[in-house]
């Protein structure tokens, strides 16, 4: 299948720079599959949607403040966006972290850069996929994510263009971070956006009616940003991420709902999850299941685990939007069709697009 199947002309106008004023007050555009109809809503509808019974699953992890600022010995800028750690494991002192830089260019194995009084940083190797391994030195002993809570910016999409200043507004701390983020949990370089349009009077809302919340965490990478090269989507080198499935998540998976709970997943981070989950383990785990999502999700993809879908929209050629396409009409190709439909519905109505725009709930 060709990768140009997947493309669509989204205008620049449509992708959305920042967040709706109240996190529900998005707009929610609502596909019913069965039926073909679409609704035109706001988010904070949703529990018209919604039955008791109906399990919802959702990514916890935190955004990790991942992009740092410093200087090179000459005085150049640098900035540093913190991807993974190379091992996890090892001790503060030795942290090594796989990063992009810019200007990469200027800074080749062996440079340095840092923040004075703060952290020096060295530049180790470079790998094919334009990520550099680097090294980190704290002046207080500080891990490096200390260093990015205390000095780093989010990591915003780069299709968010905006100037730098307004780039580290403080309010992007608050709203590119889901309501119910862990704490202790900052591991994710991107949102998991879809989740982004719950406030906890809506989940509350949703719990008082019945629905019940079920957590895991996706460590969400770049590698989300990536979108597809030219050629067959067959070809294309799907990006990796770990996640972490609790037990009674799992449990709520697998056993069967009766006639109408559904299980309705917040985000396609939050479907990767659970079906790599479900490819992969043949029976309930012990405490957590741990793994790394190396699936990719196109049409004519069934599904194991998920009914209903909460995301964004997702930009052209994108492995999210091949996984939306897919759910729209499992086990089918017609999706893409029907999905770019919807897209141009999208458009025309001036719904917002991608990680600070509206949403769409796929029944």
């Amino acid at each position: 299948m060709e990768t140009q199947r997947f493309d669509y002309e989204l205008p620049a106008e449509r992708i959305a720079q920042r967040p709706a004023a109240k996190r529900d007050a998005s707009r929610l555009l609502v596909v019913n599959r069965a039926s073909g109809s679409i609704e035109h809503r706001r988010f904070k509808d949703l529990p018209d949607y919604c039955q008791p019974g109906d399990r919802f699953f959702r990514n916890t992890a935190r955004v990790l403040p991942a992009r740092l600022f410093g200087q090179r010995p000459t005085g150049g800028q640098v900035e540093c966006l913190l991807l993974k750690p190379s091992d996890p494991e090892v001790a503060v002192e030795r942290e090594r972290w796989w990063c992009l830089l810019k200007p990469g260019r200027k800074l080749p194995p062996g440079s340095v850069f840092g923040i004075n009084g703060a952290f020096q940083a060295t530049v180790l190797e470079k790998n094919p996929q334009g990520e550099y391994l680097v090294a980190f030195q704290a002046s207080n002993g500080q891990s490096v994510k200390e260093l990015a809570q205390r000095f780093g910016k989010m990591p915003l999409p780069p299709y968010i263009q905006r100037e730098r200043q307004d780039l580290n507004d403080e309010t992007d701390k608050d709203r590119y971070q889901t309501v119910y983020a862990q704490e202790d949990r900052a591991v994710a370089a991107a949102a998991p956006t879809a989740g982004l349009h719950f406030t906890d009077e809506l989940s509350d809302e949703l719990v008082q009616a019945g629905s019940r919340f079920y957590d895991l965490i996706l460590h969400v990478g770049m590698g989300t940003f990536k979108p597809l090269g030219e050629g067959s989507v067959e070809a294309h080198e799907i990006h990796r991420e770990i996640y972490e499935i609790p037990q009674e998540t799992q449990e709520a998976l697998r056993n069967a709902p009766s006639e109408g709970m559904r299980r309705i997943c917040v985000g396609t981070t939050s479907v990767r999850s659970i079906e790599d989950y479900l490819g992969k383990a043949d029976e309930i785990a012990t405490g957590n299941f741990v793994s790394e999502a190396g699936i990719f999700i196109y049409p004519p993809a069934e599904f194991k685990g998920v009914d209903a879908l909460i995301t964004n929209f997702h930009l052209p050629k994108s492995t999210l939007l091949c996984l939306a396409s897919a759910f729209l009409s499992p086990g089918r190709i017609d999706g893409i069709d029907w999905l770019k439909e919807i897209y141009a519905e999208a458009i025309s109505k001036e719904y917002r697009f991608l990680s600070y725009g509206d949403a769409m709930l796929i029944l």
